[in-house]
């Protein structure tokens, strides 16, 4: 029986050890009951694939067959978790719950779903019928990348731990379940799996676009497209600055057509080099379309492929080449976007047409600079930035004074800020060349987003979002800006309004590593501690040598009372600090956890004071921890500086975060109170 979305050979996957059904058949009555459930549940008919006599033994003893790999292309995946299933050795765990995991990580929807009530569930639904060892929970957790959760089946009495029946009663059992209302909580939990499965999927093979109704179209998919970086095919190498620039440029244009999903020049860098084919990238950040292409620059001479591909059924929709200079480049750009907008059929005004033709450098050779000054400016390598300036200067000596030029000039010095080269002379370096390019475009979006670093480094949040806002203004589909952006917005508690940009994020710049973790900080800055630990483990799990993903890991297992597990991580993962803020944080937590009270003061060292307490996230922290421990004094003195540089989260100070119990009844508290709920109600998005 196949499943009830395309593509698909099974709606349900149960996977179990063999000797968890022997003693009772516990699995196979599970397994029948849920089948009603579900008949009971769903107006579809569901497919459930489980094997009575599953493999059991040791890995070297079984080869995994093509029919195995084909069943576990399913919806949803339901590991009976026992007290045997977690043992690398055991064929279930090796070849279906690991490689279930793996498959769904990279197929059309992902690991996770997105709910239509804004939950985040994985398509991994645990049934637990034991209490396990923490060693157990662990090694589950880190094949998850997020808390082991899921539906118990576990019954408790004084030194009982066994599957929950049908026959047990509730009242007996020290847990309180019931088996009815379990079942029910199974088939509950995968209608709403699918449900998010469906909301989802379109399946574009038995649809013709031009048939949809403009408003059932999918904007996730039926518009939407991929640049693939360019090829180059240059006989040298250096030259790749020049393909990675026309994929930018492409990808520019394109963004700026209406209702035309494009995927971020991040997330599709992430391909240069990939051997994935064209339906599995596609799938992989859930688009239709899929643009191709090679250059090839050889002195002043260029040659440029391109081809637009249809993923649904991997049709070639227009391909074309073209020949010429490099003086011939802006038009060359301009007629593969074009030919793009008339292939997928969309219909341009006048002023979409004049952002398509826009050229901020209208030089050729001055846009040649600009273009490999870039690759060089974001390397952090002091040598590396000073090659980049020094070609942003000689594209001013081409073209004259420029607006992008001169941002570009302010960017790269603010990357020497972020490299710990000069800081001072380089940060009023970074603002005077922003200012230059204000002065030609007081709006320009690249000179406002490095204005608004600049002001978040000073620890100036309100005027870090102005500028935020309104380079965001300028550049609408920019997912680097966006997200710091949406940061900024759940930072002073305006949740919905970050929770927005976040998806829309997520969308066209479905790898950003970042994703994870700003989705973490929403949930954490709207006081659902629960839902912010699996993104924030996932983060970390993505990039585990992050200083900032250990600490918001440490932090987010401390807010849902894994004080101990927390202490144990940053004890074995977390390195002394040396320059990384992020790292002297997470070390400062590790003594809180303890209560090391002379340590911790002995932490404050006005190096320190300094850099966290201009940080109105890092002072806020400190503050909460200070409070946790009942230092009332030192809590409500960095809360102040907390709120002087930007910290107005109303709800979350007055109400939510459970560390500022402590000080919520001193007077000093309360009238800081009223100031940051004025300052919070009167902040307009």
């Amino acid at each position: 029986m196949a499943s009830i979305l395309p593509g698909y050979n099974y709606d349900i996957f149960i996977s179990y050890r063999q000797k968890d059904n022997k003693y009772d058949g516990w699995v196979t009555e599970f397994v029948d009951n849920l089948e009603r459930e579900l008949d009971a549940t769903f107006k579809e008919e569901i497919s459930v694939y489980f094997d009575i006599n599953p493999h059991d033994g040791l890995l070297e003893t079984h080869e995994v067959d093509e029919s195995l790999k084909n069943k576990l292309k399913c919806l949803v995946f339901i590991p009976i978790i026992s007290r045997t299933y977690c043992d690398p050795k055991a064929f279930a765990w090796e070849n279906e719950f690991k490689a279930f995991v793996e498959q769904a990580s990279h197929d059309q929807f992902g690991l996770k779903v997105n709910l239509p009530n804004g939950n985040v569930v994985s398509r991994v639904l645990p049934v637990r019928i034991h209490d396990l060892d923490n060693a157990d929970i662990k090694l589950c957790e880190s094949v998850l990348g997020s808390m082991l959760r899921g539906i118990e089946f576990i019954y408790k009495e004084p030194e009982v731990n066994r599957p929950l029946t049908r026959l047990d009663s509730e009242k007996k059992n020290l847990t309180g379940l019931r088996y009815r209302n379990q079942i029910n909580r199974v088939a509950n939990a995968i209608k709403d799996i699918i449900s998010g499965l469906k909301t989802e999927h379109v399946d574009y093979r038995h649809l013709q676009a031009e048939g949809i109704p403009a408003y059932k179209k999918p904007y996730s998919q039926e518009k939407s497209i991929i640049v693939l970086p360019f090829d180059n095919l240059s006989p040298d190498p250096d030259q790749e600055y020049f393909s990675e620039g026309l994929t930018d440029e492409v990808i520019s244009d394109l963004s700026h057509i209406p209702n035309l999903l494009v995927i971020s020049r991040s997330s599709a860098m992430t391909f240069k080099g990939s051997r994935s084919t064209i339906k599995e990238i596609a799938e992989r950040v859930n688009v239709r379309y899929v643009l191709e292409g090679s250059v090839r620059k050889a002195a002043n001479n260029l040659r440029i492929t391109a081809q637009l591909i249809d993923s649904a059924n991997d049709s070639h929709i227009w391909a074309d080449k073209y020949t010429g200079t490099l003086e011939d480049v802006f038009d060359i750009q301009e007629k593969v976007s074009q030919s793009i907008v008339n292939a997928l059929k969309i219909k341009l005004s006048s002023r979409e047409r004049e952002k398509i033709l826009e050229r901020p450098i209208d030089n050729v050779f001055a846009y040649d600079c600009y273009k490999r000054a870039y690759s060089e400016i974001i390397s952090f390598r002091k040598e590396r930035i000073d090659h980049g300036l020094n070609l942003l200067q000689k594209g001013l000596d081409i073209a004259g004074e420029n607006a992008v030029i001169y941002a570009g000039m302010a960017f790269a010095y603010f990357q020497y800020v972020n490299a710990g080269i000069d800081q001072e002379k380089n940060i009023k370096k970074a603002e005077e060349y922003a200012q230059k390019a204000f002065n030609l475009d007081h709006e320009l979006a690249k000179a406002h987003f490095v204005m608004g670093c600049i002001y978040a480094l000073y620890g100036n949040l309100n005027k870090a979002m102005d500028n935020a806002t309104r380079a965001l203004a300028g550049k609408p589909e920019d997912p680097e800006i966006m997200i710091w952006v949406a940061l900024g917005y759940s930072i002073f508690g305006k949740i919905e309004a970050g929770k927005s940009l976040i998806s829309r994020c997520v969308k066209i710049d479905p790898l950003n590593p970042l994703n994870d973790s700003v989705i973490g900080r929403n949930h954490f800055y709207d006081g659902k501690f629960d839902l912010a630990l699996d993104p924030f483990l996932a983060a970390y799990n993505l990039t585990p040598e992050s200083g900032m993903n250990q600490f918001w890991k440490s932090l987010i297992l401390l807010y849902n009372n894994r004080a101990d597990e927390a202490y144990e991580f940053i004890c074995e993962s977390v390195k002394e600090p040396d320059r990384d803020t992020w790292t002297q944080l997470t070390m400062f937590l590790k003594y809180v956890i303890k209560g090391e009270k002379d340590i911790l003061t002995s932490l404050l060292t006005p190096d320190f004071v300094k850099t966290h307490g201009s940080n109105p996230q890092n002072a806020y922290n400190i503050a909460a921890f200070f409070s946790w421990l009942d230092e009332k004094e030192k809590s409500l003195e960095w809360l102040e500086n907390a709120v002087k540089h930007g910290f107005i989260n109303y709800p979350f100070l007055n109400e939510y975060d459970p560390f500022l119990e402590n000080i919520r009844g001193e007077e000093r508290f309360k009238t800081l109170m009223k100031k940051v709920k004025h300052e919070w109600e009167s902040y307009e998005i």
